[in-house]
């Protein structure tokens, strides 16, 4: 019931904590300036942007949607990842936002997959754009927090996959400027393995865009 109540009325900011409102306009401003190059320890191969550090109003977002089942942030963080993705557009190339992949436990967990749900938004954002789910964490991988950067690339290495029919969409993305969005950019080990496998079939990922870089 508790869940429900706040998903109809939540009972704070999840970036502030401020009473009475989801979102508040000061938490929104914090994410709503031009994105930053990041350099992560393990190179994806791709320029890497980050809406702010992994700190404030961002991180207490991100948390919120991964911990507590805060299902309104997705359309405050959607909209703040279409906000950077306007400014990192090039061209009139259409958009297609790829989510990276959380592991199926993590997901089921937390009643569905926050970076799924802000990629979405974000895409309703953006002319000519749209969300495709093409990637897969397969088994054996686990929990990264409290792993070190090697185990955390060890730990995801191969292991993660596009989902089987996504070969079918590589026209679509072929003749589109493709970025991979996640919530948070730690070492860049999941960011690589997903540019990887998105090679595999033919797609070539132009940037990665997050909400926070660690």
């Amino acid at each position: 019931m508790r869940t429900l109540l706040d998903l109809i009325l939540p009972a704070s900011c999840a970036g502030c904590r401020a009473p009475g409102v989801g979102w508040c306009a000061d938490c929104a401003a914090a994410l709503a300036g031009p994105p930053v190059r990041v350099w992560p320890r393990t190179d994806p191969g791709v320029p890497c942007w980050a809406l702010g550090p992994y700190a404030g109003p961002g991180r207490r977002a991100v948390l919120a949607a991964k911990e507590t089942g805060r299902r309104d942030v997705a359309e405050p963080l959607g909209a703040a990842l279409a906000g950077g993705l306007a400014r990192l557009r090039a061209g009139d190339l259409p958009l297609v936002l790829v989510p990276a992949p959380s592991r199926t436990v993590a997901a089921r967990r937390r009643g569905g997959d926050p970076v799924l749900r802000a990629a979405r938004v974000a895409a309703s954002w953006l002319p000519d754009s749209q969300m495709i789910s093409m990637l897969r964490v397969w088994w054996g991988a686990r929990d990264s927090v409290g792993l070190t950067p090697r185990e955390r690339a060890d730990n995801l290495a191969g292991r993660i996959t596009t989902i089987p029919g996504s070969a079918a969409l590589w026209e679509i993305a072929e003749n589109a400027e493709v970025v991979l969005v996640d919530d948070v950019l730690t070492t860049g080990a999941t960011a690589r393995e997903s540019v990887r496998a998105l090679a595999r079939i033919g797609v070539r990922t132009r940037a990665v865009l997050v909400t926070c870089a660690a």
